[in-house]
């Protein structure tokens, strides 16, 4: 910007230039063309917006679009991973359950064997001194030796691995 002394020099050179005369005249059209100046850089700049909100407006509404179709297919895969994942979980949780029967079963039924065995080998103990009582007053039987196998016997035998024949 000018200062005071700066616009005062200019002044007095044009009046000196054009005289006194024309200075009002000279005055009024250099108005006169800064204000057409001014509309016209308005209008210009008028046009430049409105062209470039169109732009504005067109690729907001694209980034729109973008972002809601970006957000669906996430929202979408996020829906499907959790359905997938709730379904891995069912059916672990499933086998689990099966898995732990299962073994409650299996326990049960070893629990059940070992308590029988238990009472066998009390019942075994007791038979025993049952019969060494008993054994004592009367004499066990005798025990039946076998013969000895033959050749005939062994070659009828279907687990012969000795090649015997008759």
């Amino acid at each position: 910007m000018m200062s005071g002394p700066e616009i005062f020099i200019i002044i007095i050179v044009a009046l000196l230039l054009f005289g006194a005369d024309k200075l009002p005249e000279i005055a009024k059209t250099f108005g006169k063309g800064m204000r057409d100046f001014k509309k016209a850089t308005d209008e210009i700049r008028r046009e430049f917006e409105s062209s470039t909100s169109d732009i504005k407006k067109e690729l907001t509404e694209v980034a729109e679009s973008i972002t809601k179709d970006v957000t669906d297919f996430s929202d979408k895969i996020t829906k499907d991973v959790n359905e997938i994942a709730n379904s891995v979980t069912d059916e672990l949780n499933s086998v689990a359950t099966e898995i732990k029967s299962e073994v409650e079963g299996v326990a049960e039924n070893i629990k059940k064997d070992a308590a029988e065995t238990a009472e066998n080998l009390k019942n075994y103990g007791d038979s025993e001194t049952t019969e060494t009582t008993e054994s004592a007053e009367t004499p066990a039987p005798p025990k039946k030796e076998t013969p000895p196998p033959t050749y005939s016997d062994l070659a009828d035998d279907p687990y012969n691995d000795y090649g015997y024949t008759n």
